[in-house]
């Protein structure tokens, strides 16, 4: 008997689960809003924001993905053909024009939300999430990929400098994930954690 109620607790729990995941997912839908996700090069935006569309069912759009695709080049040809102005008017367009596809996942370049008007865009109607890294691992990170345009050729201060600055405006995201000593499944758990919460709130 024991073993029954128990087994039947189980399939309550693991029903009242599946019900509030689909549940979300409906409110999702019917919102005007995206799950954003932004951060430093290297801080899992891409990975993290492929897990949690997986998880709630939705479209994922990587913008840098987006604009290679718009251009029929890579982000460090284009840096290195157009040079970084270019790439960043490129980018304000096509970031402004995901935003506006709703409901999505979708994770900004990493430069993407300095730009004013894509900050502004982002804060105002979708759900922002900033992955936050130790500067030491963001810095291990960067050096060990070289498909970075702005710090392939910067010394080791330059980066922490960069990361530094960029972290005032990374800062203003709704939501700091602290990333340090969790797997990307944690990550992803505690970001759909949050995200339950605010749809049972609201």
């Amino acid at each position: 008997r024991t073993c029954f109620f128990y087994k039947l607790h189980i399939r309550l729990v693991n029903f009242k689960i599946r019900h509030i995941c689909v549940f979300s997912i409906v409110k999702l839908m019917k919102s005007k809003e995206n799950l954003v996700f932004l951060g430093m090069m290297g801080s899992g935006k891409s990975s993290i924001g492929s897990m949690v569309a997986k998880k709630l069912r939705l479209d994922f759009i990587d913008i840098d993905k987006e604009i290679e695709t718009e251009l029929g080049k890579s982000i460090n040809k284009i840096f290195k053909e157009k040079g970084e102005n270019y790439f960043r008017k490129v980018e304000e367009k096509i970031t402004l024009k995901k935003l506006k596809t709703f409901p999505k996942i979708i994770s900004l370049g990493g430069g993407a939300f300095l730009n004013r008007n894509i900050r502004k865009e982002v804060l105002k109607n979708h759900l922002s999430f900033w992955l936050n890294w130790s500067d030491q691992i963001l810095l291990k990170r960067i050096k060990n990929n070289n498909k970075r345009p702005i710090a392939s050729k910067a010394t080791d201060n330059e980066l922490i400098d960069l990361i530094k600055k960029r972290t005032n405006i990374y800062s203003k995201a709704l939501y700091e994930i602290k990333c340090d000593n969790l797997s990307k499944n944690e990550v992803t758990q505690k970001i759909l954690n949050i995200y339950e919460a605010i749809k049972i709130k609201n």
